[in-house]
């Protein structure tokens, strides 16, 4: 005879494999699986974490019972501690009691949210996580133990074969949505911090090729912020309602990266066991991102050109053409002229892509923005690692201000949220920066902030021979900032 636990189960595992041969993974299968889940175990409030389709690393909370979708981004909302360890360890995780748990209960989603009952088990196949199943209760604890857990193990083997059933164009529009859901009331542009001249037109051009459907190419060193453009091109435009689907072009090699953009059908290789849509398919009325296009190689370069100029390609091992509305958003950290010139990148190509082009600066030509960009990323992760950190010491700052930054904005964010998480106090000082480049003499000799600014500008405007226009676009500033500094300080030509 069976105890009414195993019988529980034993319905809960029925439920799940009727649920199954109904039909392919949707949005309401995964809404069933989460409320099977619950209701066996009697939690309150649950989450079903996908491994995202477009940014391979990170999970997106697909399916959510009793939160607010608004407030998925707020990890304080569930126990983040849990679903890191889970992640970290590939082992699933239950406690009856998190804050007197050991393992938890100094987490502030812990004593936030007065969890007391915990269970997250990861949805695995052959090693790899394709998800994680997350339920919490603040009342119910009796179905909170290790019987449970071990059904759910059972339970999410159940799941992961629902994934991997899951139809990948339908996966995708599943996580458009969620990160739709997410981004509602979000505008572009916050993301994009600074007040420099340059910047101010790099904003405005992307405000006039938003609104249209015509290819951008964005070039720039690495860390300037080419993703962040691309981003606000999509959901300023038309197109915001549907998918952004990126795919960096030099992680993946020729064949592959072949099948990813175009797709391929059963048999087209070892291993091609079902017909798989690609990306482009799926960004189909959406906005695709090429990023690092420069990588990719003259054959890929020629049937992406097919694509540009038709809107048609074939998937791999396929006759049949297809088509779709999808627009190209490209960038590179290379210089694509050259290679043109070299005959490593097809010339046709390049002027297809090329319709509009936008050149992000290094931030060291962007120097009026490096104290605006600094106490931005010190307010955010003093914020996140609820640190006391408040300002930069001038010495600091002038060791930020002094820095070549050949990671650009991407090396300003490490080495800030590095002087955040090793100073103790609220002033950040240059130990705490850990960047040896900067000057001995600099250190010896601190300034404040207003005379490292006017000593930087002077010396700028000296460079540029007394020109105040060449100044001003060296610093990143307006003329008209420059004219009131200088006025200020009573200088005079």
């Amino acid at each position: 005879m069976t105890s009414p636990r195993q019988d529980d189960f034993f319905n809960a595992l029925l439920k799940i494999s009727e649920a199954l041969l109904e039909g392919a993974a949707t949005r309401t299968l995964f809404e069933r699986i989460l409320d099977i889940a619950m209701e066996v175990t009697e939690a309150e409030r649950g989450f079903l974490f996908i491994k995202s389709l477009q940014s391979p690393g990170d999970f997106v909370p697909t399916i959510h019972r009793n939160i607010d979708p608004q407030n998925f981004a707020e990890k304080e909302r569930y126990s983040i501690g849990v679903l890191e360890k889970v992640m970290a360890s590939g082992d699933p995780v239950v406690t009856v009691n998190a804050v007197q748990d050991q393992r938890f209960k100094n987490r502030e989603s812990v004593v936030i949210n007065e969890l007391t009952s915990i269970i997250c088990v990861p949805i695995r196949k052959n090693e790899s996580d394709l998800g994680y199943i997350y339920l919490d209760s603040k009342e119910h604890r009796a179905h909170f133990n290790l019987e449970t857990l071990n059904f759910m193990k059972v339970f999410a083997t159940q799941t992961a074969l629902a994934l991997e059933a899951a139809d990948f164009v339908n996966r995708l529009a599943l996580e458009n949505e969620v990160l739709k859901t997410q981004s509602e009331g979000f505008l572009p542009f916050e993301e994009i911090i600074g007040q420099s001249s340059q910047l101010e037109e790099i904003l405005h051009l992307t405000e006039q090729v938003a609104s249209t459907d015509v290819p951008v190419l964005i070039l720039g060193e690495s860390g300037t912020g080419k993703e962040l453009i691309a981003r606000a091109i999509h959901f300023r435009g038309a197109r915001q309602s549907k998918a952004l689907i990126a795919q960096f072009c030099g992680a993946l090699a020729d064949n592959l990266l072949e099948s990813e953009l175009f797709g391929h059908i059963k048999g087209a290789f070892t291993g091609a066991i079902s017909d798989k849509p690609g990306l482009l398919e799926a960004a189909d009325g959406g906005t695709f991102f090429l990023d690092e296009i420069a990588d990719i190689s003259m054959s890929l370069q020629t049937k992406l050109l097919r694509f540009l100029q038709e809107g048609e390609f074939r998937r791999v091992g396929d006759n049949k053409l297809r088509k779709v509305d999808t627009r190209i958003l490209a960038a590179t950290n290379k210089d694509l002229e050259a290679m043109v010139k070299q005959g490593t990148f097809r010339e046709d190509l390049y002027y297809r892509l090329n319709v509009v082009t936008i050149n992000m600066p290094p931030l060291r030509d962007r120097q009026g923005d490096i104290p605006i960009l600094a106490d931005s990323f010190l307010k955010k992760y003093a914020d996140k690692y609820h640190k006391h950190a408040k300002r930069f010491s001038s010495s600091a700052m002038q060791v930020l201000m002094r820095h070549d930054w050949p990671g650009n904005i991407r090396e300003l964010q490490n080495v800030v949220q590095r002087g955040v998480t090793l100073c103790g106090g609220e002033i950040i000082e240059p130990v705490h920066l850990a960047l040896h480049s900067a000057s001995a003499a600099l250190l010896e000799q601190p300034l404040t902030v207003a005379e490292m600014e006017q000593k930087f500008v002077l010396k700028t405007l000296t460079d540029m021979d007394g020109n105040r226009t060449k100044t001003a676009d060296q610093l990143g500033v307006s003329l008209r900032w420059l004219q009131y500094r200088l006025k200020d300080w009573h200088f005079e030509d």
